[in-house]
């Protein structure tokens, strides 16, 4: 769950910034919770980011950790690392990432539902060559086995490789 960053209090008296102690809870509870989604994150994600040794470093011993009470004190220290770092560039770099996987779930389910039109009906391969170029003679053949393994309850695998050749069919 992507929270949005806590607005700073931009009122000044005597040229000094007030900030409620308030204000500073929810800027750390904002930090350590952008801390927890970078620790679930991919390694590969986190190479990407430019973090600091020392974050690196933090999140990694996080991973290693099993027990509750040190993963939740770990995750303080990790909140705490997130104050010198660049909050907004890595919060705007995991909604991105978030943000592709969910263009691909698109994806997966346009292809299921395909799929799925293509096994019940034949209008549907019509209908699928009129928005798609496709090789006609595979995909009929891909969606009479699949109907095949439909019609006696069996299960060779005939529609997974439909929803296969769909997917790389369909694009992106």
């Amino acid at each position: 769950m992507a929270r949005k960053r806590p607005e700073l209090n931009d009122d000044f008296e005597d040229e000094i910034e007030i900030i409620s102690k308030s204000q500073l809870k929810r800027e750390a509870s904002f930090l350590q919770d952008l801390g927890k989604e970078l620790v679930d994150q991919k390694q590969s994600l986190l190479d990407e980011m430019n973090l600091t040794p020392d974050l690196m470093e933090a999140i990694q011993e996080h991973k290693r950790l099993k027990q509750r009470e040190a993963k939740r004190r770990h995750m303080q220290y990790i909140g705490k690392l997130m104050r010198d770092v660049d909050a907004d560039a890595i919060q705007e770099a995991l909604e991105k990432t978030k943000a592709g996987s969910d263009q691909q779930i698109r994806h997966l389910h346009q292809v299921e539902r395909w799929r799925d039109r293509l096994i019940e009906s034949d209008d549907a391969i019509t209908q699928f060559f009129d928005e798609y170029e496709a090789d006609v003679q595979q995909l009929r053949q891909l969606v009479r086995n699949a109907r095949k393994d439909q019609k006696e309850q069996k299960n060779r695998g005939h529609a997974k490789k439909l929803f296969q050749w769909l997917k790389d069919a369909i694009p992106f």
